[in-house]
């Protein structure tokens, strides 16, 4: 690959990290390439796009600092070809399919990634990857600002029914014959 070529693929991969919510990066060696296609597959259905970057494209990439710190640390810090996962959807399901592939596949290794920008270690990364859904994790916040709501309902329902009155409705008068 000549010059011009590196130098055009360093400035595609800028514009993807900075358009990407978080970056994976993982070392892929041993991983058959059936298994990688079924990692792209499924990283693919979560908006994510991987990409395979070499030492020296990482190093042009990093090279002017416009990454910040993070990134430039990590892409100088590479050592042999390196699985890039940019995530431009929900983050936490991009790291949890590429977790649960890690676990099911001893050759995939995750290493230290960027979140909008700023380290996160591959620990946080499995970690991100157990959190649940997005949905669920609404769904639960949901139910908490709904909890003190029905609890006053239920406070004002038992109030109203000791008083005695409400909701029982009158017996109707008997018609005479």
């Amino acid at each position: 690959m000549d010059r011009s070529n590196k130098e055009a693929l360093a400035t595609e991969l800028k514009e993807k990290f900075s358009k990407a919510k978080v970056i994976m990066f993982a070392d892929y060696k041993g991983l058959k390439s059936m298994e990688a296609d079924e990692l792209r597959r499924a990283l693919r259905s979560q908006q994510t796009e991987v990409k395979v970057l070499k030492n020296n494209i990482g190093r042009l990439i990093s090279k002017d600092g416009a990454l910040g710190e993070d990134a430039k640390k990590i892409l100088d810090g590479t050592v042999g070809p390196t699985m890039i996962a940019f995530a431009y959807g929900d983050p936490a399901a991009s790291a949890k399919v590429l977790s649960t592939f890690a676990k099911g596949h001893e050759a995939l290794k995750i290493k230290d990634s960027l979140l909008d920008g700023k380290l996160l270690p591959s620990a946080q990364v499995i970690e991100l990857g157990d959190l649940p859904s997005r949905e669920i994790l609404l769904a639960k916040l949901l139910s908490v600002f709904n909890g003190p709501i029905a609890a006053f309902v239920r406070v004002l329902d038992a109030v109203e029914k000791k008083k005695g009155g409400g909701t029982e409705t009158a017996a109707a008068p008997e018609s005479v014959q």
